[in-house]
């Protein structure tokens, strides 16, 4: 839909946009960005951004435009990405939560899956957090941050009492791995896991394979930092 505003506003002109990296079906973002590559520049950057908005579906916002640097590769460029997933438990959810938020219907320890959420933190092997890994990839990674806390970022009428998020920050994810992640603190707090079974699926070469992805649409892409 990006590309089609783009041509509709551009008449035609030739553009091309790069995105910053791809999400999941149903995943939901905050924050995204893009970059767009022309033969011209844009005169006037706020006019264009109105346009531009003015022409965009509903459910999308563009936020701000910046000229960058022709070196500038907004994929290659170092950036750090932070997602939150938002959930609940205990109880079936208004229907109307069902976009942005996952309902587990069971009793889940939440202390428990507060600290399991810190063992993801710092630099680990995370092949049992990547769908379809293969013998080829990068397995060891950072994340800068992992916390469970309680949601005080949403809020609507139809939320139930308590709703929860998981904040995960890190320079790069494989695929689904922050869903597996989430799957597996939600294994841990119904005690299908232990906080062993995450200090061992971490540890390196790790062969265990964890396979509970969690629903993508609690899943939001909540910002981009580029340095």
């Amino acid at each position: 839909m990006v590309d089609r505003t783009l041509n509709f506003i551009l008449e035609g002109k030739p553009f091309k946009s790069l995105g910053s990296g791809r999400t999941d079906a149903m995943v939901s973002a905050e924050c995204a960005a893009f970059e767009l590559f022309l033969e011209e520049p844009i005169k006037d950057l706020d006019a264009f951004l109105e346009l531009f908005n003015h022409n965009l579906p509903q459910d999308i916002r563009a936020l701000t435009i910046k000229e960058v640097d022709k070196k500038f590769n907004i994929i290659k460029h170092s950036k750090i990405k932070e997602y939150i997933y938002l959930f609940t438990y205990g109880e079936k959810c208004h229907p109307f939560c069902a976009p942005i938020m996952t309902t587990i219907l069971e009793d889940l320890d939440i202390d428990l899956m507060k600290q399991g959420a810190k063992l993801f933190e710092g630099k680990h092997f995370f092949k049992s957090y990547c769908f379809r890994a293969t013998d080829n990839g990068i397995y060891n990674r950072e994340i800068l941050t992992c916390e469970l806390v309680e949601n005080t970022i949403y809020a609507a009428n139809y939320f139930p009492k308590r709703t929860y998020i998981l904040r995960v920050r890190g320079k790069g994810f494989m695929r689904n791995q922050i869903r597996l992640m989430m799957g597996t603190l939600i294994d841990l707090g119904k005690g299908n896991k232990s906080l062993e079974d995450i200090k061992n699926s971490l540890l390196p070469e790790s062969t265990i394979k964890m396979d509970y992805i969690a629903p993508a649409s609690g899943l939001i892409l909540n910002n981009i930092e580029f340095d």
